[in-house]
């Protein structure tokens, strides 16, 4: 267990994490400690006293500047984001699952942004089942309309 020491620094250098605080999403993107800003204020709505005693809402800010990943995803970062992420969560009495909430919301919204684009879908044939249903309505609906002609023009 000596080598322990060795082998977390090693992760952490591979993996860009310097500080065991930063936070690191499921996309391998990662944002320093000091990129999270965190504000608390007073939750709105029902809650009776303690909404009225407690700031559990928590409100997230992240300069998409300060996020650190491989650069091709980086780039997609700040093409699809503006220069600032601010994250808002208010729905528990709780500030600590307020703030679990907010970061939860940051690596979805930090890693979809960072995904690159789907390739584009191949056009198919249509088969010949979808052929032949198509020209059977047409055939019938010509045949609807013939019926509706008056014959003595």
């Amino acid at each position: 267990m000596s080598n322990s020491p060795t082998i977390q620094s090693h992760l952490r250098q591979t993996s860009g994490v310097d500080n065991p605080n930063d936070f690191q999403t499921p996309g391998h993107l990662v944002v320093p400690e000091s990129a999270l800003v965190w504000t608390f204020a007073r939750s709105s709505g029902a809650g009776g006293q303690h909404v009225n005693k407690t700031s559990s809402k928590a409100i997230l800010t992240v300069v998409v500047n300060d996020v650190i990943g491989p650069p091709e995803k980086i780039d997609r970062l700040r093409n699809a984001l503006d220069e600032e992420i601010r994250i808002i969560r208010q729905t528990s009495r709780s500030q600590w699952r307020n703030r679990q909430l907010c970061l939860t919301e940051l690596a979805a919204v930090l890693d979809e942004a960072a995904a690159p684009a789907p390739s584009p879908r191949r056009k198919s044939r249509p088969t010949r089942g979808s052929i032949e249903r198509r020209l059977t309505s047409k055939r019938k609906d010509s045949e609807k309309k013939t019926l509706r002609r008056t014959k003595d023009w």
